[in-house]
């Protein structure tokens, strides 16, 4: 086969590879886009429009913070469950219902939303928060730095606070 026939037939061949294909054959829709990471100035627009007392936090402290639960929870969209669960939209969602987290029965049983108190509560101590967690973490005693990384945590894992009346 010539170079020009071969070129073609390996575009053609990698084309149709790259086309998800449903069951009945069509071409399925590409899967969405991960939003891209806020910029600096977006970050900043965010904590101001965070509520009180989070929008008075400091992003840098909240990061510095976070860095003692990254070895067991990530934070992007998409990211995967480590020995905790990946914290992306966590707040407004059920406590315990992150899709494949095997949570213990404490927390599946537990019926709450996770909102910035809340997890300022979690924070302080996990253990005494909530009895028969898995969670060996031993809290963050300071109430500033739960106030900053719940801040830092807002602006990096997709949070939008409700639109105002």
């Amino acid at each position: 086969m010539n170079r020009p026939a071969l070129t073609a037939l390996v575009m053609l061949t990698l084309t149709s590879c790259s086309q998800a294909e449903g069951p009945a054959g069509e071409p399925t829709a590409p899967a969405a886009p991960v939003r891209p990471a806020p910029t600096a100035a977006e970050k900043v627009a965010m904590l101001a429009s965070l509520p009180a007392p989070y929008n008075a936090a400091d992003l840098d402290n909240g990061r510095r913070v976070f860095a003692r639960c990254r070895s067991c929870h990530t934070i992007n969209e998409g990211g995967p469950n480590m020995t905790g669960p990946n914290l992306y939209g966590v707040f407004g969602q059920q406590v315990g219902v992150n899709p494949g987290f095997n949570y213990s029965t404490a927390m599946k049983e537990a019926d709450f939303v996770w909102d910035g108190a809340r997890l300022e509560d979690w924070l302080e101590n996990p253990r005494t928060f909530m009895k028969g967690t898995k969670m060996s973490f031993a809290g963050i005693p300071d109430a500033t730095d739960r106030r900053d990384v719940v801040a830092f945590l807002k602006v990096e894992t997709g949070f939008a606070p409700s639109p105002q009346p």
